[in-house]
């Protein structure tokens, strides 16, 4: 990874969760808090990292005491951190009983062209607004897919999705995004049926310049088909037409990052994460 790709991919970690959540400094660690609870916003659920002067100080006290106030606050134990940044912090998070994952981050290489694949036909992509209709739908997939792990097809469908959109509607969690999605905080990209239910989405978080591509998820009825290659161009095509200038995104299987790299994304370094912690927004 080049130093200023570096640099930018640990601006984006350090400022894009200050849309929505406050810092709370701990020695040498950040903590990023919501400002509601229950408020989303991109980076987990109040994870931790390095400050961008202490990645090679972090002590076991400065561990010790974000953990207690993670406790306090009701949240995972979560930290997330460019591995490439602090290379030291692995050895200490695990010395303090926590097991690190590794995701292998990729960029997108500016000079490739941008291209979207076909679509099935009778499907479309769409930018989904804050009123759209399949916005709830929208949101609810990505906790389907991510259940139902891998690239094969499989059972769930469009049953479970509208149960599980009711309930995100219920328990308040699609008016919370509502706001986010006016503001240009969070831009979702779905492939759409004919009858516009969602079978593939995906999302990204602008700031500075800066994106990561997430949350990518197809329906496992309608996997097989192309269409996370297709929501992941879009999103890339988007952020770019918005003035986003440097892409990246993490993956966890190699399948999936045989895709990515048809679309121009190339191995740039990695992300270590506490395993297990909840995914991002």
């Amino acid at each position: 990874m080049s130093d200023s790709l570096r640099a930018r991919i640990e601006q984006y970690y350090a400022t894009v969760p200050l849309l929505f959540a406050d810092a709370e400094e701990f020695g040498s660690l950040r903590l990023f808090v919501r400002r509601e609870p229950g408020a989303p916003y991109y980076g987990g659920p109040s994870h931790a990292q390095p400050t961008a002067d202490g990645a090679s100080s972090v002590t076991a006290t400065d561990i010790a005491r974000v953990r207690a106030r993670q406790r306090e606050l009701g949240v995972p134990e979560a930290f997330e951190w460019l591995a490439e940044a602090a290379p030291a912090l692995r050895s200490r998070i695990e010395a303090a009983g926590l097991p690190v994952a590794e995701r292998p981050l990729m960029a997108l290489d500016p000079h490739h062209p941008v291209r979207l694949p076909p679509l099935p036909e009778g499907l479309t992509l769409r930018v989904l607004e804050a009123d759209d209709p399949a916005l709830p739908a929208a949101l609810a997939l990505p906790r389907l897919a991510f259940a139902d792990e891998g690239t094969m097809a499989g059972s769930v469908g469009r049953k479970e999705l509208s149960v599980v959109a009711e309930e995100m509607t219920a328990d308040g969690t699609v008016a919370a995004i509502r706001p986010v999605i006016r503001a240009g905080h969070k831009t979702l990209v779905a492939a759409l049926a004919s009858d516009g239910t969602p079978l593939a989405v995906g999302h990204y978080h602008p700031a500075s310049g800066t994106t990561e591509i997430g949350g990518i998820g197809t329906l496992p009825v309608a996997r097989r088909q192309g269409l996370a290659a297709a929501v992941t161009a879009a999103l890339v095509a988007h952020a770019l037409e918005a003035g986003v200038k440097t892409v990246f995104l993490a993956y966890a299987r190699d399948a999936v990052a045989r895709i990515y790299a048809r679309l121009g994304f190339r191995p740039v370094g990695s992300i270590l994460l506490i395993a297990n912690q909840p995914a991002r927004s």
